[in-house]
């Protein structure tokens, strides 16, 4: 299946990608209000203009030998997470790959519970059901009042949350 790559930005300034099967995927996902930032859950995504790595190497005019006294440095951490990744792209293959692998050790650790997601993660947080690893679904309303309470959960994109990646 090809997978369309968006960057999306949440309203805290967050950048991160969505993997989607499609425009319309992704369409559909943020009307639902299905979309959030993974590090701060904001639900607020927008997509942000991205184009595709393209080898231009060779129309670039050569590196100056020497440096002109007037220069300036960007202070460190100025630079965006965004362009760090383009700046070394087998890095960031090789940080996909790494998720991805940790994504299916979930998948393949852990029972699906399907809907019942919050209901069962509840339970076992109190101490009414046994304490295991689960996975399911759950709307943005359900994660929210999970972590309000101190159950910590973590959303996993649709495509990514099937038992035939294991």
């Amino acid at each position: 299946m090809a997978l369309k790559v968006f960057d999306l930005e949440c309203d805290q300034g967050h950048l991160f990608e969505g993997w989607f099967s499609s425009h319309d995927d992704y369409d559909t996902q943020q009307a639902r209000g299905l979309l959030t930032c993974p590090l701060c859950a904001s639900a607020t995504i927008t997509k942000r203009l991205s184009a595709p790595h393209l080898n231009v190497k060779h129309l670039r005019a050569p590196a100056p030998t020497s440096t002109p006294a007037s220069s300036a440095v960007a202070p460190t951490g100025a630079t965006s997470t965004a362009t760090a990744a383009h700046a070394n792209p087998a890095a960031m293959a090789r940080l996909q790959a790494a998720v991805l692998q940790e994504i299916r050790n979930v998948i393949r650790n852990t029972e699906n519970v399907g809907p019942r997601f919050a209901e069962e993660a509840r339970r076992i947080h109190e101490g009414d059901a046994d304490e295991r690893p689960i996975r399911g679904t759950a709307t943005p309303e359900e994660r929210a009042a999970l972590n309000e309470d101190g159950i910590e959960v973590m959303a996993v994109p649709d495509f990514l949350d099937d038992d035939r990646l294991q």
